[in-house]
């Protein structure tokens, strides 16, 4: 198990100012840091971070648009970052 100042010093790694003085993640970083990811993720949510969903792509047309749509459904796969509130990481 990773312990809680470890995963404050990845959280700090990967994080990335916005304007409004909170913090950007990736989950993709996330995934990337290998086993402890759930565990990251955990931390981030503790901590006041709120995963961010993008928006689904509008339905296409077509013969072959259901599956062209599950395909990209963000939604099915989690967040796609997570934002951290500003002061969370100061």
């Amino acid at each position: 198990m990773i312990d809680e100042s470890t995963i404050r010093a990845i959280v700090v790694r990967l994080a990335r100012p916005v304007a409004s003085g909170a913090h950007t993640i990736d989950r993709a970083a996330i995934l990337a840091e290998g086993a402890d990811c759930a565990a990251i993720e955990a931390w981030i949510v503790r901590e006041g971070g709120e995963p961010h969903v993008d928006a689904a792509p509008p339905p296409g047309r077509g013969l072959h648009a259901d599956r062209a749509n599950a395909r990209t459904s963000s939604a099915s796969f989690g967040p796609s970052r997570y934002v951290l509130p500003a002061g969370a990481l100061g």
